[in-house]
Protein backbone atom coordinates (compact mmCIF):
# COMPACT_ATOMS: atom_id res chain seq x y z
CA UNK A 1 0.00 0.00 0.00
CA UNK A 2 1.16 3.50 -0.81
CA UNK A 3 -0.53 6.67 0.46
CA UNK A 4 -0.72 9.32 -2.24
CA UNK A 5 0.00 12.00 0.35
CA UNK A 6 2.79 11.01 2.67
CA UNK A 7 1.97 11.79 6.28
CA UNK A 8 3.35 10.75 9.63
CA UNK A 9 0.56 8.76 11.38
CA UNK A 10 1.88 9.95 14.75
CA UNK A 11 1.69 13.68 13.98
CA UNK A 12 -1.42 15.72 14.71
CA UNK A 13 -2.86 17.15 11.53
CA UNK A 14 -6.48 18.04 10.93
CA UNK A 15 -7.63 17.18 7.43
CA UNK A 16 -11.07 18.32 6.41
CA UNK A 17 -12.89 16.78 4.74
CA UNK A 18 -11.58 13.44 6.06
CA UNK A 19 -10.36 11.91 2.82
CA UNK A 20 -7.34 9.95 1.65
CA UNK A 21 -6.14 8.06 -1.39
CA UNK A 22 -4.16 4.84 -1.23
CA UNK A 23 -2.64 2.73 -4.02
CA UNK A 24 -2.71 -0.98 -3.24
CA UNK A 25 -1.73 -4.27 -4.85
CA UNK A 26 -0.74 -7.75 -3.80
CA UNK A 27 2.91 -8.65 -3.57
CA UNK A 28 3.28 -11.25 -6.31
CA UNK A 29 1.12 -12.87 -8.97
CA UNK A 30 -2.18 -14.34 -7.73
CA UNK A 31 -3.34 -16.43 -10.68
CA UNK A 32 -6.63 -16.12 -12.53
CA UNK A 33 -9.27 -17.16 -9.98
CA UNK A 34 -11.34 -13.97 -9.35
CA UNK A 35 -12.31 -15.21 -5.87
CA UNK A 36 -8.67 -15.03 -4.76
CA UNK A 37 -8.46 -11.42 -5.99
CA UNK A 38 -11.69 -10.57 -4.15
CA UNK A 39 -10.37 -12.14 -0.92
CA UNK A 40 -7.11 -10.18 -1.13
CA UNK A 41 -8.96 -6.90 -1.72
CA UNK A 42 -11.42 -7.70 1.08
CA UNK A 43 -8.46 -8.09 3.46
CA UNK A 44 -6.72 -4.94 2.19
CA UNK A 45 -9.91 -2.88 2.28
CA UNK A 46 -9.92 -2.91 6.07
CA UNK A 47 -6.68 -0.92 6.22
CA UNK A 48 -7.11 2.85 6.61
CA UNK A 49 -10.92 2.73 6.94
CA UNK A 50 -11.07 3.53 10.65
CA UNK A 51 -8.11 5.91 10.54
CA UNK A 52 -9.92 8.07 7.96
CA UNK A 53 -12.51 9.51 10.41
CA UNK A 54 -9.67 10.46 12.77
CA UNK A 55 -8.24 12.84 10.16
CA UNK A 56 -10.92 15.49 10.64
CA UNK A 57 -10.24 15.60 14.40
CA UNK A 58 -6.46 15.58 14.30
CA UNK A 59 -6.28 12.47 16.47
CA UNK A 60 -2.99 10.61 16.36
CA UNK A 61 -1.67 7.30 17.66
CA UNK A 62 1.38 8.46 19.64
CA UNK A 63 -0.19 10.76 22.24
CA UNK A 64 -2.09 7.91 23.91
CA UNK A 65 -5.51 9.49 23.43
CA UNK A 66 -6.80 6.56 21.38
CA UNK A 67 -8.19 3.80 23.59
CA UNK A 68 -9.84 1.39 21.14
CA UNK A 69 -10.83 1.04 17.49
CA UNK A 70 -13.00 -1.87 16.36
CA UNK A 71 -15.09 -2.57 13.29
CA UNK A 72 -18.83 -2.84 13.96
CA UNK A 73 -19.90 -3.46 10.36
CA UNK A 74 -17.91 -3.91 7.16
CA UNK A 75 -19.74 -4.34 3.85
CA UNK A 76 -18.44 -4.69 0.29
CA UNK A 77 -19.97 -4.67 -3.16
CA UNK A 78 -18.04 -6.02 -6.16
CA UNK A 79 -19.04 -4.40 -9.47
CA UNK A 80 -16.28 -4.95 -12.06
CA UNK A 81 -13.66 -7.63 -12.49
CA UNK A 82 -10.20 -6.61 -11.31
CA UNK A 83 -6.81 -8.04 -10.47
CA UNK A 84 -5.48 -7.50 -6.96
CA UNK A 85 -1.94 -8.10 -8.25
CA UNK A 86 -2.19 -4.90 -10.31
CA UNK A 87 -2.30 -1.40 -8.81
CA UNK A 88 -5.74 -0.32 -7.59
CA UNK A 89 -6.65 3.14 -6.30
CA UNK A 90 -8.51 3.13 -2.98
CA UNK A 91 -10.40 6.35 -2.30
CA UNK A 92 -11.50 6.67 1.34
CA UNK A 93 -13.71 9.27 2.97
CA UNK A 94 -15.49 9.73 6.25
CA UNK A 95 -18.56 11.93 6.54
CA UNK A 96 -18.89 11.60 10.33
CA UNK A 97 -17.12 10.79 13.57
CA UNK A 98 -19.30 11.41 16.60
CA UNK A 99 -20.38 9.67 19.79
CA UNK A 100 -17.53 7.14 19.64
CA UNK A 101 -18.65 5.92 16.21
CA UNK A 102 -17.01 6.60 12.89
CA UNK A 103 -18.42 6.00 9.43
CA UNK A 104 -16.19 5.46 6.39
CA UNK A 105 -16.75 4.73 2.73
CA UNK A 106 -14.26 3.48 0.18
CA UNK A 107 -14.21 3.10 -3.56
CA UNK A 108 -11.64 0.96 -5.32
CA UNK A 109 -10.80 1.73 -8.95
CA UNK A 110 -8.84 -0.19 -11.55
CA UNK A 111 -5.96 1.51 -13.36
CA UNK A 112 -8.25 2.34 -16.28
CA UNK A 113 -10.67 4.16 -13.95
CA UNK A 114 -13.42 1.57 -13.59
CA UNK A 115 -15.17 1.45 -10.22
CA UNK A 116 -14.58 -2.15 -9.14
CA UNK A 117 -15.49 -2.27 -5.44
CA UNK A 118 -17.44 -0.15 -2.94
CA UNK A 119 -16.79 -0.48 0.80
CA UNK A 120 -18.66 0.82 3.85
CA UNK A 121 -17.65 0.48 7.47
CA UNK A 122 -18.90 1.74 10.81
CA UNK A 123 -16.50 1.44 13.68
CA UNK A 124 -16.20 2.02 17.39
CA UNK A 125 -13.57 4.65 18.19
CA UNK A 126 -12.96 5.45 21.84
CA UNK A 127 -10.52 7.91 23.30
CA UNK A 128 -9.08 7.95 26.82
CA UNK A 129 -11.10 11.11 27.45
CA UNK A 130 -14.04 11.29 25.05
CA UNK A 131 -13.49 14.19 22.64
CA UNK A 132 -15.91 12.92 20.03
Amino acid sequence: MRLTRRRDPFEIEKVSPARQLVWLKANGILGDDPRIHQCVVAYASDHHLMSTPLLSHGINFRDGSLSIMASLDHSMWFYEPFRADEWLLYELESPKLYGNRGLSFGRIYTQDGKLAVVVAQEGLIRLQESKL
